[in-house]
C-alpha cells in the first residue's frame, strides 16, 4: 500500500477523526476536513509528476489480497484517466471545503459524510478490482441521501390538474423528495452494475474480480450484448442518461453547495468513467453492437438538456440542465470510438467539472446574499458584487465553449470526434446544443449581473469575503489554465486514451 492508498483513504481518515471532535470545536472540525483534502491534493499532484507519460499504462501499483478465495484484492493502480480525474476530484473537495466554511448547523456529521463521499470517488477513479470499485461506487452515492435530506433545501413547486394530491404527498420539490428520488434511481442504476458484473466475472470462471484479467478475457457476444447496455444504463443512471436524467435537476437544486459542487463535478463523472473504463473497455463487441444507440441518445441529452435549461426561471435549475447537457457530451465523444472523441469526452469532465463547480459556489453565495434563485427577480448585482460578475461570466464563458477558456477545448475535440465517427451528423446537433447553451448562460449573466438594478428587495448583497474566495478563485484559475494551456491534462488524458482505444476498436486485448 502507497501513494494511491494514501490519497484514497486520507479523506476517511479525516471523517473517522470528525468522530471524536467536539461538536462545539467548529474552527477544529473545518480544519481538520481541511487537512483531508490537503493531504488527497498534494498526493494527486506527486501522483501526476511521478506517472511516467513515456511509458503510459497503469502505474503506482498496489495490491493487498482481501479474500483470496474469491480473487478479491485491494488493487490499485493509476492510467491517464485516472491522474486527470484524480486530479480534478481533489481540486473540487479542496473547493468545497472552502465553499462551505461558515456552515453551522450540524457542521462535524456534514464534513464525515463530505470526505466519506470523496474516498468513495477517489477509490471508483484507481480500483484494479470490480468488488472493491463497485464498494467504492456505492461509498460515493449513498452518502449522498443524507447531505441532502438533512443539509438541503426545499423549493415549493404550485401544484395543479387533477394529481395535484399525489403532487403535495410526494412533496415535489421538497429536499426529501429529491433525496430519495436520487437514492431509488442510483440504487436501481448499481443493480444493473451488479448484475453486469457478476455475468463477467461468471463467465470469466469465478475466481477473480481483477479488472485487468477480466478486460482481457474473451465473453461470449451473448452476454456482452446484454452487459454492455445494463453497464450503459446502469453507470448512466448517475452520469445524467436521458431519459434516467430525471433525479439529476432536483437534486442539484436541492443540494447544500458544497454537495452541489462535489455532485456535479465529479460524481456524474463517475459515471461515465463507468461507461469508458469498464464498459466499453471490458466489452468491445457490445460496445460495436450499441454504439449507434449510445451516440443517438447522447446527442438528445445535448439538445434536450439545453432545452430545458433555456426554459428556466431559478438560477440552479439552470445549472442543474445544463450539467445534463454537458454531460451528453461526455457521451457522446465516448461513443465516436475515436481518439479525439475520447480525448474530448475525458478532457469535458475535467472541464465541467472546475467550470460547475465554480458554478454552483457562485450560486450559493447569490442565495446567501438575495435570499433568491429567480432570475428575472434580480438585476444589477454586478454593481454590488463585483468579483462574483467576474467570475460567474468565466464560468458561463467556459460552459458555452469560448476559445481561451476550459470548455472549448474539450468540445472542439468530441465535435471533431463525431464528424470522424461513422455517424458524422451527431456532431450537428451537439454544435447546435453549445449554440444554446450561449443563449441561456448569457441571458442569466446578463440578468443577474448586468441588467437593471439592484432593487430595494436586495439589501444584503457584499462581494466575496474571507475563505469564499479560495473556491473562486482555484476553480476560475483552472478554468484559464486548463484553457490556454490544455496540454497540461490532455497529456494524461491522451496517454489513457492510447491505452484503451485499440482494444476497443479491434486491436490487441
Amino acid at each position: 500500500m502507497g501513494l494511491l492508498s494514501v490519497i484514497v483513504l486520507a479523506p476517511m481518515a479525516a471523517a473517522v477523526a470528525l468522530l471524536v471532535v467536539p461538536d462545539r470545536s467548529r474552527g477544529t472540525v473545518r480544519l481538520v476536513s481541511l487537512l483531508g483534502a490537503v493531504v488527497s491534493l498534494v498526493g494527486s499532484l506527486v501522483a501526476a509528476l511521478r506517472y511516467d507519460l513515456g511509458v503510459g499504462g497503469v502505474q503506482l501499483r498496489e495490491q493487498l489480497d482481501i479474500i483470496p478465495q474469491l480473487g478479491i484484492a485491494w488493487k490499485l493502480g493509476a492510467d491517464g484517466w485516472s491522474i486527470a480525474l484524480m486530479l480534478l476530484t481533489a481540486i473540487i473537495i479542496f473547493a468545497g471545503v472552502f465553499a462551505t466554511w461558515t456552515m453551522e448547523r450540524r457542521s462535524k456529521e456534514f464534513y464525515a459524510l463530505l470526505l466519506l463521499l470523496v474516498t468513495g470517488v477517489f477509490g471508483v477513479f484507481v480500483s484494479l478490482d470490480l468488488f472493491v470499485f463497485f464498494l467504492f461506487y456505492e461509498i460515493a452515492v449513498l452518502p449522498m441521501y443524507l447531505l441532502i435530506g438533512i443539509w438541503g433545501t426545499s423549493k415549493e413547486v404550485p401544484a395543479g390538474g387533477p394529481l395535484a394530491f399525489v403532487w403535495k404527498r410526494l412533496d415535489i420539490g421538497g429536499r426529501e423528495y429529491a433525496a430519495m428520488k436520487l437514492t431509488l434511481m442510483l440504487l436501481g442504476g448499481s443493480a444493473l452494475i451488479l448484475a453486469a458484473f457478476l455475468g463477467m466475472v461468471a463467465e470469466a470462471g469465478g475466481a477473480t474480480w481483477d479488472l485487468e484479467r477480466l478486460q482481457s478475457f474473451d465473453y461470449s457476444p451473448e452476454l456482452q450484448r446484454w452487459a454492455f447496455p445494463a453497464l450503459w444504463v446502469g453507470f448512466g443512471s448517475l452520469a445524467g442518461l436521458f431519459p434516467f436524467h430525471t433525479w439529476s435537476p432536483d437534486g442539484h437544486a436541492s443540494a447544500p453547495t458544497a454537495v452541489s459542487m462535489l455532485h456535479a463535478g465529479v460524481l456524474m463523472k463517475l459515471g461515465a468513467f463507468g461507461i469508458m473504463r469498464v464498459g466499453m473497455v471490458c466489452l468491445p463487441e457490445g460496445t460495436q453492437y450499441w454504439v449507434a444507440v449510445v451516440g443517438t441518445v447522447a446527442v438528445i441529452n445535448v439538445i434536450w438538456g439545453a432545452l430545458s435549461a433555456a426554459g428556466q426561471t431559478d438560477l440552479k435549475y439552470v445549472v442543474a440542465y445544463s450539467s445534463v447537457s454537458h454531460m451528453g457530451i461526455v457521451l457522446l465523444g465516448a461513443a465516436t470510438l475515436t481518439q479525439a472523441g475520447w480525448n474530448g469526452a475525458v478532457f469535458q469532465m475535467v472541464a465541467h467539472g472546475v467550470m460547475t463547480g465554480l458554478f454552483f459556489a457562485l450560486v450559493g453565495l447569490v442565495y446567501d446574499r438575495a435570499h433568491s434563485r429567480e432570475i428575472f427577480k434580480m438585476g444589477g448585482f454586478a454593481s454590488k458584487m463585483p468579483a462574483v460578475a467576474v467570475f460567474f461570466t468565466i464560468a458561463g464563458l467556459s460552459s458555452l465553449g469560448m476559445p481561451g477558456m476550459a470548455g472549448f477545448g474539450a468540445e472542439l475535440l468530441v465535435f471533431v470526434g463525431a464528424w470522424q465517427s461513422p455517424w458524422s451528423w451527431w456532431a450537428i446537433p451537439a454544435i447546435a446544443g453549445a449554440f444554446i447553451t450561449a443563449l441561456y448562460v448569457l441571458r442569466a449573466v446578463r440578468a443577474i449581473f448586468w441588467g437593471e438594478g439592484p432593487s430595494d428587495a436586495f439589501p444584503d448583497l457584499r462581494d466575496a469575503e474571507g475563505t469564499e474566495w479560495v473556491a473562486l478563485v482555484v476553480l476560475g484559475g483552472c478554468i484559464i489554465l486548463f484553457g490556454v494551456a490544455p496540454d497540461l491534462i490532455l497529456q494524461y488524458i491522451d496517454s489513457g486514451t492510447s491505452d484503451w482505444l485499440p482494444a476497443v476498436i479491434g486491436g490487441e486485448r
